[in-house]
């Protein structure tokens, strides 16, 4: 690989770390200006070709009948790498996922209660009801953020996030950017709604592989996930009752979001898995 390919996968590795560094704080304005160019650079390109792209949907009811259509046709598409975690991969490996993803597990839903303003009243309140569910409903034992230490704690495994910087790739930190800026950053929160509409649905199949690796290798605190599998079909209700409840909705933001979604997370998966593969544990 020449010097100019890897000095520039170097510099992406980088920018979603630093970006996420700049999502945790109050940024001064040389900090702002980097958040904007980042952003101008990763997320917003993607978001306004899928807005271009986005089929000519006459209404919100046959946007979420495509957005039924897209999850079909991706469910029947699973990849190897989740056959490879489900049915092969060593307690070893299986760790190598689980901290992937632990910058998001240990704040799961923290970033996204500052869409709730943003949007409608009634699509608001929806969202919410979500958001309750994800922080166990005002119990710290229920949160999805407590199931992950619970994961994290059997499998001796740090539970601080600060432990995960180093170590996590950019793809996952795509994955936790991507959230932060679907809820406080993105120009309109319908992109929110179209992510977080196939996000909900798209754990139904998404953390199949995970939970059937957790339950192959005789985990106990497996809840993270199978507490997904069993609440995100009311989650995934509720986003729809979101969508539908707007007066005006602008249906190509709200299909780019579901898009943006799909891209983000199917890449820090296969990132994530691909990583463990190679780990020889």
């Amino acid at each position: 690989m020449n010097p100019a390919t890897v000095a520039a996968r170097l510099q992406r590795d980088r920018t979603q770390r630093d970006l996420h560094g700049l999502y945790g704080q109050v940024p001064d304005l040389d900090g702002y200006a980097a958040m904007l160019a980042i952003e101008e650079q990763w997320i917003l390109p993607a978001a306004r070709a899928h807005e271009a792209d986005a089929p000519d949907f006459a209404s919100a009811g046959e946007l979420l009948a495509g957005l039924k259509d897209f999850l079909a046709a991706e469910e029947a598409d699973i990849s190897d790498n989740h056959r490879f975690l489900a049915n092969e991969a060593t307690l070893g490996q299986f760790k190598v996922v689980v901290g992937e993803f632990a910058l998001d597990g240990l704040t799961e839903s923290e970033s996204l209660l500052p869409v709730v303003p943003r949007l409608p009243y009634r699509a608001g309140m929806a969202v919410f009801r979500v958001l309750i569910d994800e922080l166990g409903c005002g119990n710290d034992e229920k949160s999805h953020s407590q199931l992950y230490r619970d994961l994290l704690l059997e499998l001796g495994m740090s539970t601080d996030p600060d432990s995960y910087l180093d170590s996590t790739g950019p793809e996952c930190y795509a994955y936790v950017n991507m959230f932060h800026w679907l809820a406080s950053r993105a120009p309109s929160p319908q992109y929110f709604l179209g992510a977080y509409g196939y996000f909900e649905s798209s754990v139904l199949y998404g953390f199949q592989s995970f939970a059937r690796a957790a339950k192959r290798l005789g985990i106990q605190q497996d809840a993270y996930y199978t507490e997904h599998l069993y609440i995100d079909s009311y989650h995934s209700n509720h986003m729809r009752t979101a969508i539908r409840a707007l007066e005006e909705p602008d249906l190509a933001k709200i299909w780019a979001g579901v898009r943006l979604a799909s891209d983000i997370v199917g890449t820090a998966t296969e990132a994530a898995i691909t990583r463990a593969r190679k780990a020889s544990l």
